[in-house]
Parts: structure tokens; C-alpha cells; sequence
């Protein structure tokens, strides 16, 4: 049987203001929200789900599914990031933060890490001014003040892009807008990452409309500065699911969350009770959850004036044995500090 997935590009073309639309025929925005990054399976999906997404992009359920066409990720070195949830190649990004999580930190080390590959990034300017932004902006290949100025410089650039912007022009629909032109002018060679520095999102079940890829942070770790704070158990990408990603990697990511997910709640016990307070047979998990979330902290090249740490980069495959390791225990005698902010274990 093919493999089959949700056409997500086509979803965000035909219906702007999706949340509302959904809500509209009966269907849960987180319905339709997990349908897009690969939560639910799409072949389990119900008809009646598919068929009410299908009127509202006024189209048919064939045209609304896309059959055998695998996903690309694009592997960025940062951990956590290719590990949780991919970028998806020529897909849409949302990062989910309130104000002082880091999230303008990972875009600029992504910007950063960009100049060394063969991707131009255009940061189009949201239309408020954030002077949280001053020292990141200047980092992108070129920077852009309006949509039709966005539109003639993508149009201008022959290889990959990396389209990064505010939520404010998803609003206006101008974003929309965009992609119409592009898609007239079949220009695809474009990744976008999305961003509310408002901090609204967090609040909202579907902020930017379908995405392939959710990088959702967490105020428990950066409360604890455990950067970048990116939450395993809520990002997600639609790389995730299917043949679009190795079975090794599928099946560590499961153990991964499996343990980090216990772990959590293992740790809300020790944090009011103390370990003591822990059964014997949990204990194991506690103590290698604490050190696979301290593993997936990293040092980020843009920070190094400030943390005094040299940036890190680490490749998926590297990723992939260290997180082995240490869910095979192998890393037990390990002291925390051994594995924060580092890079790899080799």
C-alpha cells in the first residue's frame, strides 16, 4: 500500500483562516492540527473528517491526499531540533514560544548555521518593531521590509531559500498572498519558519494555520535554562511518521519520549518529595531521563559572547548513537554536568 499523507501545502492555499473553518463543519482544530504534522496517521484518519476538509479547501479527498511522495528533512546540527521534530524540507515551521523562551536565539543560530550550507535565509520584518530582534535580523542573507519586496527577492534566488517571518502577515493574509504568486510563478525551492514574538500563540489551537513542522518550547526548561528549551513530547514534524523517516530514528524517538514522559512525572514527585519518595523500579528511569534532557542541551555558536561556551555542532547519525547510548544505561556513570551543554559523546 502507499504511503499516504495530508497535502498541507494545498490546505494553507485554499483555506485561509483554518481554525475557524473547522470549527465551523465539526472538527477539532487539533484534529486537523495533528492530521498536518503526522500525529494521526492519516490512514486512520475518519472519512467524514477528510471529506469536510476536502469542501473547505473546495476540492477532492484524492486531491487532498498525496500518495508515495517522501519527505526531506533538512538536518540543522542542533540535537533536539533533528531529533523531536525535523525541518521539513520545502515545508512550513511554527514555533510556539511565550517572549524569553529562545526563541529568537534559535533563529538566529539557524540563520548562523545557514551561511555555512547552500541555503540563502530572507527574514522578512514583522510590520511591529521587537527590539529583541536587534543583533539577530542582521544575521540573514538579505532582509525585507514588505511583501512585494519579499516576493521580487525570492523570485530573484535560484537555490534553496529559508523564508523566515511573523505571524502578523498570516493575519492580514498577505502570507497567502505570497504563496499564490509563488506557486503562479512555480517557485517551491522555499522552507518557511514562522514566529509570534507577541507570545499569543501559545494560546491559540491552530496559530499559523497547517504546518509540517511544530518546534513548541517549554517554560519548564528554560525557567531552568536548559536551552533551547524546545518541549520532546509536544514538537513534532510530519517527517516523523512513515517511510519519510529511518526506522532507527522512528523507533529511538518512541523510547525517547516513552522515558522523557515518565521521567516528568517522576520529577514533579522528587521535586516536592525528594527521591526518597521514588519506588526502587523507577529510579532507573529518573536518573536517565535527568541525563537524556541534559544531553539535548547545546552550546549554540551565536551565544558563545555570552556563555563563554564554544558552539557545538552535532549530526543526526552522532545524535542517533548518543541517545542509544544512554537509553542502553551506557551512560549511567555519567555526572550530569559530563552532559550538559556539550556536544556528542564520541
Amino acid at each position: 500500500m502507499d504511503e499516504i499523507r495530508l497535502n498541507v501545502a494545498l490546505l494553507r492555499r485554499k483555506v485561509p483562516n483554518l481554525t475557524t473553518a473547522a470549527k465551523s463543519i465539526g472538527i477539532r482544530p487539533a484534529t486537523v492540527s495533528n492530521l498536518c504534522t503526522g500525529k494521526i496517521d492519516l490512514g486512520k484518519a475518519e472519512v467524514r473528517t477528510l471529506v469536510g476538509l476536502a469542501s473547505l479547501a473546495n476540492c477532492s479527498v484524492d486531491e487532498l491526499i498525496i500518495r508515495g511522495e517522501k519527505l526531506n528533512m533538512i538536518e540543522t546540527k542542533i540535537k533536539t531540533l533533528d531529533f523531536f521534530a525535523p525541518l521539513v524540507k520545502e515545508g512550513t515551521t511554527g514555533l510556539i514560544a511565550r517572549p524569553g523562551m529562545g526563541q529568537v536565539v534559535i533563529l538566529a543560530e539557524l540563520m548562523h548555521r545557514f551561511k555555512k550550507s547552500n541555503y540563502t535565509t530572507v527574514f522578512l520584518l514583522p510590520t511591529t518593531e521587537y527590539s529583541v530582534l536587534e543583533g539577530t535580523i542582521e544575521l540573514a542573507d538579505y532582509v525585507t521590509k514588505s511583501i512585494e519586496e519579499t516576493f521580487k527577492r525570492l523570485s530573484a534566488i535560484s537555490g534553496d531559500i529559508i523564508f523566515i517571518t511573523d505571524k502578523s502577515y498570516i493575519v492580514s493574509g498577505e502570507i497567502l498572498d505570497l504563496q499564490e504568486k509563488l506557486l503562479a510563478e512555480s517557485i517551491n525551492n522555499i522552507t518557511t519558519i514562522l514566529l509570534d514574538l507577541s507570545g499569543e500563540v501559545v494560546d491559540e489551537e491552530m496559530p499559523y494555520g497547517p504546518l509540517e513542522t511544530v518546534w513548541q518550547l517549554d517554560v519548564d526548561l528554560a525557567t531552568r535554562h536548559l536551552y533551547p528549551a524546545v518541549h520532546p513530547l509536544y514538537s513534532t514534524s510530519s517527517i516523523i511518521e512513515g517511510v519519510d523517516l529511518d526506522q532507527r530514528h522512528f523507533n529511538l524517538r518512541q523510547r525517547a519520549q516513552k522515558l522523557l514522559r515518565r521521567y516528568r512525572e517522576l520529577r514533579s514527585i522528587v521535586t516536592v518529595h525528594g527521591k526518597d519518595k521514588i519506588r526502587d523500579t523507577d529510579l532507573e528511569t529518573y536518573k536517565r531521563g535527568i541525563r537524556l534532557e541534559a544531553y539535548f542541551t547545546q552550546p549554540f555558536f551565536v551565544a558563545e559572547e555570552v556563555t563563554g561556551q564554544e558552539g557545538k555542532e552535532v549530526t543526526m547519525e552522532q545524535t542517533l548513537k548518543d541517545v542509544e547510548y544512554i537509553l542502553e544505561g551506557k551512560a549511567d556513570d555519567l555526572s550530569i554536568k559530563e552532559l550538559m551543554f556539550k556536544g556528542s559523546l564520541a
